[in-house]
């Protein structure tokens, strides 16, 4: 049980360390030795829990699109102060205000998602990640699909899951750029209100 814990905490610190890592020097230049100086570990602590830096992003990854699909989740399911029940806009807002926008996670994404773009064998697996992500927005959206009036061109909830992630995706690009998260939260609630709502 002990192993087990430390071996928990081990991974958990060289994650933190790596996001860091890869925020602050990129992910293309990010070495298995700065994330273990980081974390303050062995190269061995490192090899015992991942094979490779690819597949601790994908540890990342998936750890953050959890997070989005709670997010969205809690967002849907969110106890009100009145007994009626929310309006679609309502929920489109506070799944617009909850939804992660980090700006260092962000960066890390992005640097990966070029990386990724030039190895066809990482994309397939990038890929199926982002699938694993549009399944578990599919599964929230459902909650609320008899309230959703979706547009001509999006004719069912997975091609919404794909626009919500494509929203999600474009909004999150506008923010690097500008780096003005107010913005971005109010753009992203006009667009899933555009896509969602006819």
């Amino acid at each position: 049980m002990r192993v087990t814990k430390r071996r928990a905490e081990t991974r958990a610190r060289l994650l933190d360390a790596a996001f860091r890592v890869f925020a602050a020097k990129g992910f293309g230049p990010a070495r298995i030795d700065d994330i273990c100086e980081a974390a303050g570990y062995t190269r061995g602590a490192f090899y015992s829990n991942f094979g490779s830096l690819d597949e601790l992003f994908f540890a990342l990854y998936d750890e953050r699109a959890a997070l989005i699909a709670s997010q969205v989740a809690d967002a849907l399911t969110a106890e009100h102060a009145t007994p009626i029940e929310p309006s679609i806009h309502e929920v489109i807002a506070r799944t617009a205000a909850t939804l992660l926008l980090d700006r260092d996670w962000l960066l890390v994404k992005t640097d990966f998602l070029l990386y990724a773009a030039r190895r066809p064998e990482v994309a397939t697996r990038l890929a199926s990640h982002r699938a694993d992500l549009r399944t578990a927005i599919e599964a929230r959206l459902r909650a609320v699909q008899g309230r959703l009036c979706l547009p001509a061109g999006v004719a069912d909830v997975p091609a919404a899951a794909h626009a919500v992630v494509a929203a999600y995706d474009g909004v999150t690009v506008q923010l690097l750029l500008d780096d003005d998260l107010p913005a971005a939260r109010d753009w992203l609630t006009q667009l899933l209100t555009a896509l969602l709502i006819r």
